[in-house]
Order: C-alpha cells, then structure tokens, then sequence
C-alpha cells in the first residue's frame, strides 16, 4: 500500500472516530466469504457500519483524535473489524445474535460514549445496555401513565356520576 493511501485511510478513520461515540472492535477472521456477507447485509440493515482495518492504521488515527482511547491499546491485535452503530448496544445484540449459529466474531473492545469495554466477555453485558432512545422512551412511558390513570379516573367516574343524576332524576318524589 501506497503511503498516499495509507494517509487517506487514516484521514478517514479519524473523521469516523471523531464523529461517532460508538465503536466496536471485532475478530471476524475465522468467517468464510458467505457468512462474512451475511454479517455484512446484517450490519447494512441494522445502521451498523463494518469496516475492517489494520491495527497499525488504526492506532495512528486514534493518536490523531481528541479523544481518550487509553486501554485499546491490548485490543489491536490479530484481525480487526470496527462496527460503528448510533446506538450504543445495536452491534452488541447483532453480534449476540449471529453468534447463536457459530461462535465468531469474537468482541475484542467497544467504546461507548467515553467508556471502554475490553474481552468477549463484556459482550452480555453491553448488550443488556439500553440505548439513549430507548431510555428516553421509557421515561416517557413512566411519565404518561399517571396522566392515563387520571384521565381514566376522570371518564370513568364522569360516566358514574351521570348514571346517578340519571337514576335520581327519574326517580318518584
């Protein structure tokens, strides 16, 4: 590889690291061709980007960012795979998900809205993660249902109370 192209994929690397808060470094060297493209079209449907890379490359352009990726220094080893998501959890269950049918890829690090995560072993648990919509979602949901019980309790009680002035009404003095 040319040092120009090298240059240009550092450049490119370190605009996706800039822009995004969360990253996934994967081992999916074991795949054959088939099951890589079906990790692909997975990744493609879910708004998760793969881009595998070479370590090298990929240290440079984490000098490069403003950011602390202090600790996946021990992650840039053998093959190398980085999944970009919005979400934070959103390559965590796709991984956990393909992983049912075979046991690669294997989760090298994630970074997550300035935290790292380091081992296959962390995989259960950023999967478990919710993500910020899905937060957000909940908090709504939890502000809503006193509202529902209080305009229930309103419509009910509205239907009770003109069934009595009904009954009296129409009652003989």
């Amino acid at each position: 590889m040319r040092k120009e192209d090298k240059k240009q994929l550092i450049d490119s690397l370190v605009t996706q690291l800039t822009e995004n808060n969360n990253f996934y470094l994967a081992d999916v060297s074991t795949l054959n061709a088939a099951d890589t493209s079906k990790l692909r079209r997975m990744c493609f449907n879910r708004g998760i980007q793969l881009r595998v890379v070479k370590n090298t490359l990929l240290k440079k352009a984490m000098e490069a960012v403003d950011k602390e990726f202090e600790g996946l220094d021990v992650a840039l080893k053998g093959h190398s795979s980085l999944m970009f998501a919005e979400a934070g959890n959103a390559p965590a269950k796709l991984i956990k998900e393909f992983r049912k049918k075979q046991e690669y890829p294997k989760l090298k690090a994630a970074y997550i809205e300035e935290m790292i995560y380091v081992g296959d072993n962390q995989l259960e648990f950023l999967a478990a993660i919710k993500s910020k919509n899905e937060l957000i979602a909940d908090v709504v949901a939890l502000l809503q249902s006193p509202v529902k019980n209080v305009v229930s309790a309103l419509q009910s009680g509205g239907n009770n109370l003109t069934g009595i002035l009904k009954t009296l009404s129409e009652r003989p003095e």
